[in-house]
């Protein structure tokens, strides 16, 4: 396998908010709950954001928890964030995106101390979406196709 993978996804606009996100064979549906218009059918994309940062912490955990000699009998990441809604309706000059996002690490575990925080703190660097979240990341449009 290659060192530099692409990893690809698409999202197709449904009805209302509702949008339909598929990567390889696999589909999400993403929208927003009925307090910001949407029919609730799905986590909205500041959501799934959350979500991806907890399931790629856990799945880094699992890949690493050995190499550091630290037995895990349950791991599980709750994740919060502060978002104000004025940026996104253009109400202020506030960012649309998150301020600040926190997550709890809950591990159950008899390994000592000291291996856990070892492991916590390489889980934490290794983490690609919590890099993509923590580190300026070139987000650019690639093109624009106008169908008819």
């Amino acid at each position: 396998m290659a060192a530099v993978q692409t990893f690809k996804a698409t999202a197709q606009l449904q009805e209302g908010f509702k949008v339909k996100t598929t990567a390889r064979q696999f589909e999400l549906t993403i929208d927003e709950p009925k307090s910001l218009g949407g029919t609730d059918t799905g986590m909205n994309p500041v959501e799934a954001l959350l979500a991806s940062l907890a399931a790629c912490q856990s799945i880094v955990a699992r890949a690493y928890a050995t190499k550091f000699e630290v037995k895990l009998d349950d791991f599980r990441v709750e994740v919060e964030g502060e978002l104000d809604l004025d940026g996104f309706f253009n109400r202020s000059e506030v960012r649309p995106g998150y301020s600040d996002i926190r997550y709890t690490f809950y591990i159950k575990t008899d390994s000592p101390q000291e291996k856990v925080e070892e492991f916590i703190q390489f889980l934490e660097c290794k983490c690609p979406v919590g890099d993509t979240l923590a580190n300026p990341v070139n987000v650019k449009l690639n093109r624009i196709v106008i169908e008819n």
